[in-house]
């Protein structure tokens, strides 16, 4: 039976049940964390973290997705300390999260095809891929790039191919962050496409604020999952609406292309706690249980419909891993 690498280690995907396909434990900014630590606390972070969690046992999701990376505060010893104590399982990525430039580190340690030496971004995933993460023995399950409103930059595009090569190299599936406000989902796709990636093993994120049936389907029909992965986000696109677009496409017949999340965390440093959680009261990981899943079930879309975009699109990204 196939499995997939999770922080408690591997696990059978048919144990994988309902998936929240793109959600965050933790989003943070390492080097101010640690200088200016005001608003941080360690213990209630992760307490919080528990109890958040475990709620999602309640709610019949089984696994999340946890496509934070370096550029995001990826700390893998923090999770392990939570997952020791929720009975949920968590899937970990590799890659580098940039809108535009990469660190300056990544300025001096450069590819070099006339002397054969690949770019170092590749063999930092591929450690984290098949050896695990920074000692934690934790492995990667998937890669993780991004492009955003300022395109693609020669960053962003540095990161993509070698997000791409590590992906033909180990065979684990890729989710791009993208913004709909720039289509550039068919931007990663092209790119993608001409590092020679099978985009069926590829999740195009954030499809969600996008209400453009024309460019979605336009996605889907390369082969890609489409990430209606933003429920709860509604000062970007309300709920109605991505509940809406979710139906049209299910009715067209793209339930086997979608999968569904939020992009919720426990804690994300970049806004104040208590104004987000008032701005943004179901930008949690509860919101597609509660109210998301009622919705989609009144609108007519089917038991089957949903189980693809919880169970089995999840499941067969996950399976389909080899090396090609």
């Amino acid at each position: 039976m196939s499995t997939v690498e999770t922080l408690a280690g591997p696990v059978d995907l048919d144990r994988l049940g309902p998936t929240l396909m793109h959600e965050h434990i933790f989003v943070l900014t390492p080097d101010l964390l640690q200088n200016y630590p005001e608003g941080w606390d360690e213990e209630e972070r992760v307490e919080d973290a528990v109890i958040q969690l475990r709620g999602l046992k309640d709610l019949a999701i089984d696994t999340i997705v946890d496509p934070t990376v370096v550029g995001l505060g990826r700390y893998i010893p923090r999770l392990q300390r939570i997952a020791e104590r929720v009975d949920v399982n968590v899937i970990v990525a590799t890659g580098l999260y940039t809108y535009n430039d990469i660190p300056f580190k990544f300025h001096y340690f450069a590819p070099d095809p006339a002397a054969g030496r690949q770019d170092p971004l590749i063999d930092l995933f591929l450690k984290d891929i098949n050896d695990g993460i920074a000692g934690t023995g934790v492995r990667a399950a998937f890669l993780k790039c991004a492009i955003d409103r300022p395109g693609l930059t020669p960053g962003v595009e540095r990161v993509m191919r070698a997000v791409a090569r590590a992906h033909r190299l180990s065979g684990v599936p890729i989710t791009v962050h993208t913004s709909v406000h720039n289509q550039g989902g068919q931007v990663a796709q092209r790119v993608l496409r001409e590092e020679g990636v099978d985009l069926s093993r590829v999740v195009i994120g954030h499809c969600g604020d996008s209400t453009d049936l024309d460019y979605l389907r336009g996605l889907a029909d390369e082969g890609s999952l489409l990430g209606m992965d933003r429920f709860g986000l509604d000062t970007l696109l309300p709920t109605n609406d991505r509940v809406n677009t979710v139906v049209q496409l299910c009715e067209a017949g793209y339930a086997d292309r979608m999968v569904l999340s939020h992009d919720a965390s426990c804690f994300i440093d970049w806004f104040p706690l208590e104004g987000l959680r008032r701005a943004l009261p179901k930008w949690n990981y509860r919101h597609i249980s509660e109210d998301v899943l009622p919705a989609l079930r009144e609108r007519g879309v089917s038991e089957a419909d949903v189980q693809k975009m919880l169970v089995d699109n999840p499941r067969r990204y996950f399976q389909n891993v080899g090396a090609y």
